[in-house]
């Protein structure tokens, strides 16, 4: 992939905590009913997590069961309808895909939680931080621009005061 389109992919990125496979999460989501707009909570196991080739196409797939019936959902990782993640419990899972939990029912779809300390929890937890892009210079002549004519103002306005 080009370098520019990485770079402009950068903008769109924001803090995210890390996201594995065996991660139950809960996941904030925006949704819009008519003119209402409220934020959803969808919480279950994280079962694959595609990186893509750039920092925009990362999503994650997060599964559940409601009322004997799975229920999987893909979220984009830059989305701006997903407005948090937030890490509950962290499995110990030896794949990176967990497809295989599709076809087990009751007890046998649980996984074993890996026993951490508060430290590696806090870890797994934690938001990455996003290097913000530094201005370009055509934002710098904008705000040249913008001062300049304040500048102008100021006087206009001084010199209709003194007369």
């Amino acid at each position: 992939m080009s370098m520019v389109l990485q770079a402009q992919a950068k903008k769109f990125s924001r803090p995210f905590p890390e996201v594995r496979s065996g991660y139950t999460v809960r996941v904030h989501q925006k949704v819009v009913e008519g003119e209402k707009e409220r934020v959803q909570i969808f919480e279950g196991l994280v079962i694959a997590v595609h990186k893509g080739r750039c920092i925009t196409d990362g999503s994650f797939t997060v599964r559940k069961i409601v009322e004997g019936v799975g229920v999987e959902k893909v979220f984009p990782m830059c989305s701006p309808n997903v407005t948090k993640v937030e890490v509950i419990k962290v499995a110990k899972v030896r794949r990176a895909k967990l497809f295989f939990l599709r076809g087990r029912r009751g007890k046998a779809a649980r996984l074993s939680e890996r026993f951490t300390t508060a430290d590696e929890f806090k870890v797994a937890v934690a938001e990455q931080k996003v290097e913000e892009p530094e201005e370009t210079e055509e934002v710098e002549e904008v705000e040249a621009q913008e001062s300049d004519d304040s500048k102008e103002s100021e006087e206009t306005q001084k010199s209709k005061d003194s007369k």
